[in-house]
């Protein structure tokens, strides 16, 4: 067993295509499966399924990619203890974040992370939790921006920020001039959320379990931006966290409500896996993070 065939697997594992796998591995596409198929049988085991069009990992598989990615982060951890000095903030970082936090902070966060890392060229990737959750666990992504808890075998988090959120209705509503809103009220109205697969849409209906009833029929949104123009439209209404409504994210058709105690949010955090061999990576996100003037939203230190 080779570092190189664990590079092979671990390859195959994130693209489940042996010619997309060996192009990032850089090899040729029947070396790859030469080499693969004799670590199996040197293992006695099979780690991948091979079907016509796509390549699945066995149950036991998941467990040998999971810890060939660890033996790779702890190799490359090596290289960094060898190198004395070695600048940790020299090299690409793939960073992932969820849908419903990336247009709001990135924007802010990749500039200020480009003047504190100006030789950390970013590889950015906005997708669901459980979507970033297997690219961070199958080495595919370094660190990713979740809501927490976020809790997965092998895996640290950090706190950065808690998010409250906000009602959002359309201009002639009959709440539109209303300072303060108790969430329970929202259960009375038709609350447009992202559909299931947004851990968002769980964050708001376990704050506001009253919502689970007007929402449960009628349409659900893909993103947060095309709930905002539904609701434009007067097709309903609903609850966005307050990243999503700063001035620069404003609609003079809309207007946002704050939430009386207890106000319903979510707390935002830093994932990556253990034995990452750049912890500098993850305090110089930390800062930047919790360097921004984003209005509303309160850092956590520590």
């Amino acid at each position: 067993m080779t570092l190189t065939e664990l590079q092979y697997i671990v390859a195959l594992a994130q693209d489940r295509h042996f010619g997309r796998a060996a192009e990032r591995a850089f090899v040729t596409q029947p070396a790859l499966s030469l080499a693969i198929k004799k670590l199996e049988g040197e293992l006695g085991t099979t780690i991948f399924e091979r079907r016509q069009n796509r390549v699945e990992l066995t149950a036991l598989g998941e467990h040998i990619i999971q810890q060939a990615q660890r033996v790779l982060d702890e190799a490359e951890h090596i290289k960094v203890l060898a190198a004395q000095g070695k600048d940790q903030l020299n090299g690409l970082l793939r960073f992932g974040v969820i849908a419903t936090v990336g247009p709001y902070i990135l924007p802010d966060l990749v500039p200020l992370l480009h003047v504190r890392a100006p030789k950390m060229p970013l590889e950015l990737e906005e997708n669901l939790t459980q979507n970033l959750a297997g690219m961070l666990k199958s080495g595919k992504l370094d660190v990713i921006i979740i809501a927490l808890p976020f809790e997965e075998p092998g895996i640290q988090t950090a706190t950065l920020y808690d998010e409250p959120f906000q009602a959002v209705v359309p201009i002639g509503h009959p709440w539109q001039k209303k300072k303060l809103l108790d969430s329970r009220q929202l259960g009375t109205e038709k609350v447009l959320l992202p559909h299931a697969g947004h851990c968002f849409r769980q964050q708001v209906l376990e704050a506001c379990p009253e919502l689970s009833r007007s929402d449960a029929e009628g349409w659900q949104g893909n993103s947060l931006e095309t709930i905002r123009q539904i609701v434009v439209s007067g097709f309903g209404i609903t609850v966005m966290p307050c990243s999503a409504l700063t001035p620069k994210h404003q609609n003079s058709r809309l207007v946002a409500i704050k939430l009386a105690d207890p106000v319903p949010g979510r707390r935002i955090g830093l994932a990556w896996r253990r034995g990452y061999p750049r912890p500098q990576v993850i305090e110089v996100l930390r800062d930047a993070v919790r360097a921004l003037k984003i209005p509303g939203l309160r850092m956590v230190s520590g």
